[in-house]
Protein backbone atom coordinates (compact mmCIF):
# COMPACT_ATOMS: atom_id res chain seq x y z
CA UNK A 1 0.00 0.00 0.00
CA UNK A 2 1.46 3.38 -1.47
CA UNK A 3 2.54 6.04 1.77
CA UNK A 4 0.36 9.01 1.75
CA UNK A 5 2.69 11.51 2.95
CA UNK A 6 1.50 14.77 4.77
CA UNK A 7 -1.04 17.12 4.09
CA UNK A 8 -2.08 20.34 5.94
CA UNK A 9 -4.42 18.73 8.42
CA UNK A 10 -1.19 16.93 9.32
CA UNK A 11 0.59 20.25 10.41
CA UNK A 12 -2.46 21.91 11.52
CA UNK A 13 -2.72 19.67 14.52
CA UNK A 14 0.12 22.00 16.35
CA UNK A 15 -2.37 24.58 16.07
CA UNK A 16 -4.92 22.61 17.93
CA UNK A 17 -5.15 24.54 21.77
CA UNK A 18 -4.94 22.25 24.89
CA UNK A 19 -3.24 18.91 25.29
CA UNK A 20 -6.29 16.83 25.36
CA UNK A 21 -7.77 18.04 21.95
CA UNK A 22 -4.27 18.05 19.89
CA UNK A 23 -2.83 14.67 21.15
CA UNK A 24 -6.27 13.38 20.50
CA UNK A 25 -5.51 14.68 16.76
CA UNK A 26 -1.91 13.80 16.37
CA UNK A 27 -2.96 10.51 17.63
CA UNK A 28 -5.70 10.06 14.72
CA UNK A 29 -4.00 12.13 11.80
CA UNK A 30 -0.24 11.85 12.06
CA UNK A 31 0.64 9.13 14.59
CA UNK A 32 -0.80 6.18 12.18
CA UNK A 33 1.44 7.83 9.21
CA UNK A 34 4.53 7.62 11.84
CA UNK A 35 4.50 3.88 12.63
CA UNK A 36 3.84 3.55 8.84
CA UNK A 37 7.03 5.28 7.67
CA UNK A 38 8.59 3.57 11.01
CA UNK A 39 7.94 -0.19 9.02
CA UNK A 40 8.40 0.95 5.71
CA UNK A 41 11.91 2.17 6.44
CA UNK A 42 13.10 -0.46 8.89
CA UNK A 43 14.64 -2.99 6.32
CA UNK A 44 16.38 -0.03 4.28
CA UNK A 45 17.71 1.88 7.02
CA UNK A 46 18.64 -1.81 8.42
CA UNK A 47 20.41 -2.17 5.44
CA UNK A 48 22.31 0.93 4.95
CA UNK A 49 23.53 0.52 9.06
CA UNK A 50 24.52 -2.89 8.73
CA UNK A 51 22.43 -3.92 11.77
CA UNK A 52 19.18 -4.17 12.83
CA UNK A 53 17.40 -0.96 13.10
CA UNK A 54 14.21 -0.69 15.31
CA UNK A 55 11.80 2.47 14.88
CA UNK A 56 10.24 4.37 17.88
CA UNK A 57 7.29 6.42 17.69
CA UNK A 58 7.06 9.91 20.02
CA UNK A 59 4.00 9.12 22.73
CA UNK A 60 4.49 12.47 24.42
CA UNK A 61 3.96 10.50 27.86
CA UNK A 62 5.61 12.76 30.28
CA UNK A 63 3.45 15.96 28.91
CA UNK A 64 0.44 16.91 31.63
CA UNK A 65 -0.15 20.52 30.86
CA UNK A 66 2.05 21.82 27.51
CA UNK A 67 0.89 20.17 24.30
CA UNK A 68 3.53 18.50 21.84
CA UNK A 69 5.10 21.26 19.00
CA UNK A 70 6.26 18.56 17.40
CA UNK A 71 6.67 14.96 16.83
CA UNK A 72 8.30 12.02 15.08
CA UNK A 73 9.28 8.25 14.88
CA UNK A 74 13.12 7.50 15.45
CA UNK A 75 15.32 4.40 14.35
CA UNK A 76 17.88 3.10 16.62
CA UNK A 77 19.99 0.04 16.98
CA UNK A 78 18.46 -0.83 20.40
CA UNK A 79 15.04 -2.31 21.15
CA UNK A 80 14.31 -0.80 23.93
CA UNK A 81 14.80 2.74 23.07
CA UNK A 82 16.73 5.42 21.00
CA UNK A 83 17.39 8.63 22.99
CA UNK A 84 20.59 7.30 24.62
CA UNK A 85 22.01 6.36 21.47
CA UNK A 86 22.81 7.72 17.91
CA UNK A 87 19.69 7.72 16.06
CA UNK A 88 17.56 8.72 12.87
CA UNK A 89 14.62 11.18 13.08
CA UNK A 90 11.38 12.19 10.55
CA UNK A 91 9.21 14.22 12.04
CA UNK A 92 6.88 17.33 11.71
CA UNK A 93 6.76 20.87 13.24
CA UNK A 94 4.35 23.03 12.13
CA UNK A 95 5.99 24.92 9.46
CA UNK A 96 7.72 21.62 8.09
CA UNK A 97 8.95 18.59 8.09
CA UNK A 98 12.43 16.95 9.14
CA UNK A 99 14.50 14.51 8.03
CA UNK A 100 17.47 13.72 10.06
CA UNK A 101 20.75 12.59 11.69
CA UNK A 102 20.15 12.88 15.95
CA UNK A 103 22.64 12.74 18.90
CA UNK A 104 20.86 14.30 21.34
CA UNK A 105 21.11 15.38 25.02
CA UNK A 106 20.37 11.52 26.81
CA UNK A 107 24.11 10.11 24.62
CA UNK A 108 26.52 10.02 26.72
CA UNK A 109 28.66 10.08 23.82
CA UNK A 110 28.53 14.08 23.16
CA UNK A 111 31.64 15.46 24.11
CA UNK A 112 33.59 12.28 22.20
CA UNK A 113 31.73 12.63 19.07
CA UNK A 114 32.60 16.44 19.50
CA UNK A 115 35.84 15.25 19.46
CA UNK A 116 35.68 13.27 16.26
CA UNK A 117 33.57 15.90 14.60
CA UNK A 118 36.60 18.41 14.84
CA UNK A 119 38.88 16.09 13.61
CA UNK A 120 37.42 14.72 10.57
CA UNK A 121 35.78 17.78 10.26
CA UNK A 122 37.70 18.54 6.52
CA UNK A 123 36.45 14.44 5.44
CA UNK A 124 33.01 15.23 6.80
CA UNK A 125 31.89 19.16 5.64
CA UNK A 126 31.69 18.02 1.42
CA UNK A 127 29.97 15.05 1.94
CA UNK A 128 27.14 17.12 3.62
CA UNK A 129 24.82 19.42 0.95
CA UNK A 130 24.77 22.89 1.59
CA UNK A 131 20.76 23.00 1.99
CA UNK A 132 21.10 20.45 4.93
CA UNK A 133 20.76 22.09 8.08
CA UNK A 134 22.29 21.67 11.64
CA UNK A 135 20.04 22.07 14.60
CA UNK A 136 21.88 21.88 18.26
CA UNK A 137 18.52 22.14 20.63
CA UNK A 138 15.70 19.22 19.14
CA UNK A 139 13.52 21.00 20.81
CA UNK A 140 13.62 24.29 18.38
CA UNK A 141 12.61 24.47 14.67
CA UNK A 142 15.51 26.47 13.75
CA UNK A 143 18.24 25.25 12.01
CA UNK A 144 21.74 26.16 10.37
CA UNK A 145 22.44 25.82 7.07
CA UNK A 146 25.32 23.27 6.09
CA UNK A 147 26.92 26.11 3.84
CA UNK A 148 27.03 27.98 7.35
CA UNK A 149 28.78 25.47 9.12
CA UNK A 150 32.09 27.32 9.57
CA UNK A 151 34.04 29.58 11.89
CA UNK A 152 32.25 30.95 14.68
CA UNK A 153 29.49 28.62 14.22
CA UNK A 154 31.50 25.62 13.72
CA UNK A 155 33.31 26.13 16.41
CA UNK A 156 30.05 27.01 18.83
CA UNK A 157 28.80 23.70 17.95
CA UNK A 158 32.17 21.98 18.92
CA UNK A 159 32.78 23.30 21.99
CA UNK A 160 29.06 22.80 23.39
CA UNK A 161 29.25 19.03 22.22
CA UNK A 162 32.74 18.65 24.12
CA UNK A 163 31.67 20.87 27.27
CA UNK A 164 27.83 21.49 27.98
CA UNK A 165 26.34 18.37 29.30
CA UNK A 166 22.93 19.45 27.19
CA UNK A 167 24.20 19.42 24.14
CA UNK A 168 22.96 18.29 21.30
CA UNK A 169 24.01 17.85 17.55
CA UNK A 170 21.09 16.83 14.39
CA UNK A 171 21.90 17.02 10.74
CA UNK A 172 19.66 16.65 7.80
CA UNK A 173 16.84 18.07 5.62
CA UNK A 174 14.16 20.55 6.39
CA UNK A 175 11.23 20.24 3.46
CA UNK A 176 8.96 22.81 4.00
CA UNK A 177 5.21 22.12 4.59
CA UNK A 178 4.14 23.86 1.21
CA UNK A 179 6.51 21.88 -1.03
CA UNK A 180 4.54 19.22 -3.25
CA UNK A 181 7.20 16.87 -1.80
CA UNK A 182 5.73 16.16 1.49
CA UNK A 183 2.31 15.23 0.39
CA UNK A 184 4.00 12.77 -2.45
CA UNK A 185 4.01 9.70 -0.08
CA UNK A 186 6.02 7.08 -2.13
CA UNK A 187 8.58 10.45 -3.68
CA UNK A 188 8.85 11.05 -0.19
CA UNK A 189 10.30 7.69 1.40
CA UNK A 190 12.64 7.68 -1.87
CA UNK A 191 13.98 11.09 -0.30
CA UNK A 192 13.91 10.32 3.13
CA UNK A 193 16.44 7.30 2.35
CA UNK A 194 18.46 9.44 -0.11
CA UNK A 195 19.00 11.51 3.55
CA UNK A 196 19.95 8.67 5.17
CA UNK A 197 22.26 7.54 3.19
CA UNK A 198 24.00 11.22 3.18
CA UNK A 199 24.14 11.75 6.43
CA UNK A 200 25.48 8.20 7.21
CA UNK A 201 28.94 9.36 7.95
CA UNK A 202 27.74 11.11 10.90
CA UNK A 203 26.34 8.27 12.51
CA UNK A 204 29.35 6.08 11.81
CA UNK A 205 31.44 8.62 13.34
CA UNK A 206 28.97 8.77 16.40
CA UNK A 207 30.34 4.91 16.46
CA UNK A 208 34.20 4.96 15.68
CA UNK A 209 34.84 6.13 19.65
Amino acid sequence: MAFSGFTDSDFDVFYIPGLEPRMEALIERVRPKLHELGDRLSPALSALCGEEMFPHVAKHARRTINPPNDTWVAWANNKKGYKAHPHFQVGLWPTHLFVQFALIYESPNKAAFGRQLERHWNDIQPLIPAHYVWSLDHMQPEATPHAEMKGDTLDQLIHKLQHVKKSEALCGLHIDRRDPLAADGERLIAEIEHVFETVMPLYRLAYQI
